[in-house]
């Protein structure tokens, strides 16, 4: 009680004073007494989050980490980079098997991806890995190469709908927002997969609902507040929030509720991804509830959209840049007698050239620039000859593994397909990681 008191006796600038000597302490400790403190990392990086989240929100994160690996390139530490005081970029060559191909358990910050609330976690949101393959059981299957090509005709009819707009602005001599209208596409391609049926994004030329507008600070938005879980729930993800619908993702959750609605009404709809997880739903309702589901459609709605058109605009960009890589791409398509204004895909895995310009824009301008991290585990982790302790966390940004002079030589970061069709080109694609659920 005496010790109470004399707390209670004490002025506020006392207070302010003991807590601000706590803070410094706590600074000081991580910066020069962390297991990890030897690491080296941009100074204010060492004891708080904030150089992290101020570049994820400048958006040069990706960026910034390849310079300072690059940097810091040295014996022992050079392969590591602290962007947290508990975490820590990796880029040796093992980080893609040992941090990702294992089953670490995945850092916190992955569960602020569950929508529209904490309660429906999925299998990108789950970060124990055991919960994370029984939740991808029954959905992953809808996405397999075989189920996605049953849907091929109607995809080549939305590709047709963009080819058509090329054609209206080539005729009218106008400009083209190539990045508008590339996501329009692929919403309205994650619609035909995912709900037999287009958004319609593509028929109207517009951005519906400001769907593609809100896209970007929607992002931003997550990408930090995985970091502060605690107020991300308390005032966005909670289920009185998500019973008022009032997120700012609300308008993606209705289009994803309203496509699942119409769906159950047609029965006579093609095999996809919806019913095939309907169909899982009914083969095993104890082990499967239908908020599964819904947050499934959600996260296609939400992620698919981004990433794939990002992939597309880095395609055509690195293309128009090179134009023999143009050329050899347009000579290899009339060389194998190919006339249709879309490509099947049986048809795309006859021509080399153009699948090794995909890969090659994938790997130098990726969709996906946050790390992907994980969690050390009992009894440490060990890379290279450094070894962390539980609990650090150890990330591996797609970005700085695809840039790695020591993986890909000394032209890393530059736009070269060729280096796909080489002897060498097997061993390379254990370093390419483009996004997949396999990793997030």
């Amino acid at each position: 009680m005496a010790g109470l008191e004399e707390l209670a006796s004490l002025s506020g600038l006392q207070i302010a004073g003991l807590l601000a000597v706590a803070v410094l302490t706590l600074c000081i400790w991580r910066r020069y007494l962390s297991p990890i403190s030897d690491i080296p990392s941009p100074f204010t990086a060492s004891f708080t989050r904030l150089w992290h989240i101020g570049r994820i929100l400048k958006g040069d994160q990706n960026l910034e980490l390849i310079r300072l690996h690059e940097k810091h390139a040295r014996p022992r530490t050079g392969h590591f980079v602290r962007v947290a005081p508990n975490e820590v970029s990796v880029s040796h060559p093992d980080a893609i098997r040992k941090i990702l191909g294992t089953t670490l358990h995945k850092d916190s910050w992955y569960k602020v991806i569950a929508f529209p609330d904490g309660r429906f976690e999925n299998p990108m949101s789950a970060t124990d890995p055991k919960v994370k393959t029984e939740l991808s059981k029954h959905l992953a299957p809808a996405y397999t190469l075989s189920n996605v090509l049953q849907n091929e005709s109607n995809i080549s009819q939305t590709i047709e709908l963009l080819l058509g707009w090329l054609d209206k602005f080539a005729a009218d001599h106008n400009p083209i927002h190539l990045d508008k209208y590339f996501t329009f596409t692929t919403s309205d391609i994650v619609g035909e997969a995912v709900f037999s049926k287009q958004f319609g994004f593509l028929r109207e030329g517009r951005d519906i609902k400001n769907t593609i507008a809100n896209a970007t600070p929607q992002a931003a938005y997550v990408s930090v507040a995985g970091y502060f879980r605690w107020l991300h729930v308390l005032c966005l993800s909670n289920p009185v929030i998500t019973w008022l619908n009032i997120t700012p993702w609300g308008h993606l959750i209705d289009t994803a509720m309203t496509a699942i609605k119409e769906r159950q009404k047609n029965p006579d709809a093609r095999l996809d991804a919806v019913a095939h997880w309907f169909r899982m739903l009914q083969q095993n309702p104890d082990r499967m509830q239908l908020h599964e589901i819904h947050s499934a459609a959600f996260n296609a709605v939400a992620a698919g959209n981004e990433t794939v058109s990002t992939a597309l605009q880095s395609f055509v960009y690195y293309m128009i840049r090179h134009p023999n890589a143009w050329e050899r791409a347009r000579a290899e398509i009339d060389a194998a007698g190919l006339h249709d204004r879309v490509v099947g895909y049986t048809d795309t895995q006859k021509l080399p050239f153009l699948q090794a310009c995909i890969k090659e824009a994938l790997r130098v301008f990726g969709p996906a620039p946050m790390g992907l991290p994980r969690i050390a585990p009992e009894g440490g982790l060990t890379i290279g000859d450094r070894t962390f302790p539980k609990g650090t966390i150890v990330s591996v940004n797609i970005w700085v593994m695809h840039h790695s002079k020591e993986i890909w030589g000394p032209d890393a970061s530059e736009f070269n397909p060729d280096r796909w069709l080489t002897e060498d080109a097997a061993q390379l694609s254990k370093y390419f990681i483009p996004v997949s659920s396999y990793y997030v």
